[in-house]
């Protein structure tokens, strides 16, 4: 599943947040509750992070491993643990922050395989997209 979102805030003003600076994300997202550093520190590729979010209603908790592709500005979280497992077998998270001359674009892509009939995971692009959206008005205001 991918998918394209435009910013007004610099592509790497988002990509900063998302390398190293997660523990900010929840102050610009209702929805994000709380994102715990559980190994690692926050800049150092390999940490590992407990995301607590809102998705499709519902209080989702999910461990993710980060890394990092600096040169193309790209950040991939890799599930380890946690609700997405409910329906899925793996699950990654990938994004990429792309310059623009005026704010930034968003690639989003998700890999995964889903357990039997489970569905795809709209309510995480849901979320992700939330997310964007949120952080890039957080970020636009300097905040």
């Amino acid at each position: 599943m991918e998918w394209e979102m435009e910013t007004k805030c610099s592509a790497i003003d988002f990509y900063e947040v998302f390398k190293g600076k997660a523990h900010q994300m929840p102050n610009a997202c209702p929805r994000l509750q709380s994102i715990e550093l559980h190994e690692g520190d926050w800049e150092t590729e390999g940490h590992v992070k407990l995301w607590s979010f809102i998705a499709d209603g519902k209080l989702e908790k999910n461990k993710e491993k980060l890394s990092v592709d600096e040169a193309n500005k790209v950040v991939t979280l890799e599930l380890i643990e946690g609700t997405v497992f409910e329906q899925f077998n793996s699950f990654k998270v990938i994004m990429q922050a792309i310059p623009k001359p005026k704010g930034g674009l968003i690639k989003w892509a998700f890999e995964y395989e889903r357990k039997d009939e489970s569905p795809h995971p709209e309510k995480y692009k849901d979320f992700a997209s939330h997310l964007t959206e949120t952080l890039d008005d957080y970020l636009v205001k300097g905040a």
